[in-house]
């Protein structure tokens, strides 16, 4: 583990520039959550997880599960940018009509995609069996669960946490990526889930609550998860719908917005200028 966060920063954001780019390229895609799960994701794959790109199905691998699958492009970029396929890609295969990269993540068409996403609510159920499975093999690996904020409204959700926490999984952390606004509104707007972290306490999980754009809080988090036994951790990690362009933060419209052309450029502006 290098914990280097000057350069943990300086790859969050080289993974903003590339969804950006992908999402402007094909003119189509989900922006705000996936800036908002960018050091979150750089994290575990810059760091914390244990993994090989040139072996994706190796065994001991610790898993990612995106069950928010519309953010697929900040996945597509981690991967790419980790090694499991040519950054090039980025650019020809997303929402192409049967390439690699589809709009939601496809376990049978993209390198290092565990679960088959798109109908929200579905993640954590699958994190739950590979939790149990990884249990009965004696593989000691983790299963990491990114969950959105709005996603929450899933009944899903709530019955499979249940699942975690009966069967005692503190293989498991669900992650919930809690920016505060979903595709119509704010989320206390759509359906609000009062006291999420007590939500999750409620439910048996080990609960803890950072800033998710914190490095050294993402940190913590996921030690203080990793060492603790008998229970799941939930990480409620808070965060900025669109964070790293300031005109796109905090801007409901940027869940599926596509950026115009000045939006893009002074958006890639930003970017270029925040390292």
């Amino acid at each position: 583990m290098s914990r280097n966060i000057d350069e943990l920063k300086i790859q969050a954001n080289t993974i903003r520039k590339d969804i950006l780019k992908m999402i402007y390229n094909i003119q189509s895609g989900h922006l705000g959550g996936s800036f908002s799960m960018v050091e979150m994701l750089t994290a575990l794959y810059f760091d914390e997880m244990h993994y090989d790109p040139k072996n994706p199905s190796l065994k001991e691998r610790d898993r990612f599960i995106l069950s928010k699958g519309h953010t697929a492009p900040a996945l597509y970029a981690t991967l790419a940018n980790a090694g499991y396929f040519p950054k090039e890609k980025l650019m020809t295969s997303f929402r192409r009509i049967d390439s690699m990269l589809q709009g939601h993540p496809d376990m049978k068409k993209t390198p290092g995609v565990e679960m088959t996403s798109g109908s929200l609510g579905i993640g954590l159920s699958t994190a739950n069996g590979m939790a149990l499975g990884n249990r009965h093999q004696g593989i000691d690996a983790r299963i990491y669960c990114m969950i959105g904020d709005g996603e929450i409204n899933e009944g899903q959700i709530w019955e499979a946490a249940a699942t975690a926490s009966h069967y005692h999984l503190d293989n498991l952390a669900a992650i919930t990526d809690v920016n505060g606004l979903q595709n119509d509104a704010e989320t206390k707007k759509v359906k609000d889930m009062l006291d999420i972290a007590e939500k999750w306490r409620a439910f048996g999980f080990h609960t803890i609550e950072i800033n998710g754009h914190d490095f050294q809080e993402i940190f913590a988090a996921l030690d203080e998860a990793r060492a603790h036994k008998g229970q799941p951790t939930a990480i409620i990690s808070h965060t900025v719908k669109g964070k790293g362009v300031s005109f796109m933060e905090n801007v409901v419209a940027f869940h599926g917005k596509t950026p115009s052309k000045e939006e893009y450029e002074n958006g890639m502006k930003e970017l270029e200028n925040a390292i």
